[in-house]
């Protein structure tokens, strides 16, 4: 079998194309034409140039290949509406031309900020409905989402959904970037820190991306996958800071960061700088995010595999060997 996966040399997608080679599956990895291969093709992945906002530089990519995991995305908390759509959205409907007739399925890595972020999501399951909030990144995964459905139910391809919580590992947005952040300047908690940061270790992740991609009952079904352990922010942000001589400062009461969050994050869109704050990280971080995970438990036979102490002691040692603080 031979898959694609985009964003193939990213943090989500490096981490799926090494595991389908060790399983010694084929892999396509379409990367951007500048873009570092991170040794994949050493490793024998063949490799595939091209941007998913130009469909005429992707056309063959999906020749020959039985199934897709679309991860390519714009990860970061803040950009115009324009950068998030251009890939989540276009880029998506592009791929999707490429890929109609031509693959089995069509595995879409969605997010659990689709539901909507700035409310509290425990126990949210799949049927629960996706909501636009001005968050241009939820907005595109909920708009993206609905578009492979669309696709799909007009026969291009089977698709699921996988939608994350909070993806966690060395090197993942939830630890670089928050170190980077913590090294300019104060990095206060949402609340006192005291909701669930529903953590999704990067390799627990791809074992329910990778069973959701080969399982029959997959078809047409989205899944939330969420970590089993219960950390909070304050817990997990006291800890990933004290690996760099960091801690938080202090504490904004969530309305106030809310607020703080849509004002500074539109002041700054104009410099092209990261504002200090944003709605987005305001919503993951002050906010249960601890949805229902049991959908792929029943079908998928999925499982926390990497406890949090596994888990802690890789982010650890990355952080001690590879990271590096922002000059």
């Amino acid at each position: 079998m031979k898959v694609l996966v985009t964003g193939a040399a990213g943090f989500i997608g490096f981490h799926i194309s090494r595991r389908l080679l060790e399983r010694g599956d084929g892999v396509r990895g379409l990367l951007m034409p500048e873009e570092a291969d991170r040794g994949l093709e050493a490793e024998g992945m063949e490799i595939a140039r091209g941007d998913l906002t130009d469909p005429a530089s992707i056309v063959g990519v999906a020749d020959g290949c039985h199934k897709v995991i679309h991860c390519a995305n714009r990860t970061i908390d803040w950009g115009t509406r324009r950068q998030f759509y251009s890939i989540g959205v276009d880029g998506t409907r592009n791929l999707m031309e490429e890929c109609a007739g031509k693959v089995e399925r069509f595995v879409y890595l969605s997010s659990v900020a689709a539901y909507g972020l700035g409310v509290h999501m425990r126990d949210f399951d799949e049927y629960i409905p996706l909501v636009k909030t001005g968050i241009h990144y939820g907005d595109a995964k909920a708009e993206a989402e609905q578009l492979v459905g669309s696709y799909a139910g007009k026969g291009a391809f089977e698709a699921t959904v996988i939608r994350p919580a909070n993806v966690t590992g060395p090197g993942s947005v939830w630890v670089r970037e928050i170190l980077d952040v913590m090294h300019k300047g104060p990095f206060p908690l949402m609340d006192g820190g005291k909701w669930s940061a529903s953590l999704i270790y990067v390799e627990n992740l791809v074992d329910g991306i990778l069973a959701a991609m080969d399982a029959e009952a997959a078809r047409g079904r989205t899944y939330n996958l969420r970590d089993d352990y219960r950390v909070t922010w304050g817990e997990y942000l006291r800890w990933l800071a004290g690996l760099v001589g960091k801690k938080p400062a202090g504490s904004l009461p969530f309305g106030l960061a809310w607020k703080l969050g849509w004002i500074v994050q539109t002041l700054y869109l104009p410099l092209k700088v990261r504002p200090p704050i944003t709605a987005q990280a305001v919503g993951i971080m002050g906010r249960d995010l601890d949805i229902s995970n049991r959908r792929a438990k029943e079908e998928l036979g999925w499982s926390t595999r990497v406890s949090w102490d596994e888990a802690r002691s890789a982010i650890e040692r990355w952080v001690r060997e590879e990271y590096k603080p922002p000059r």
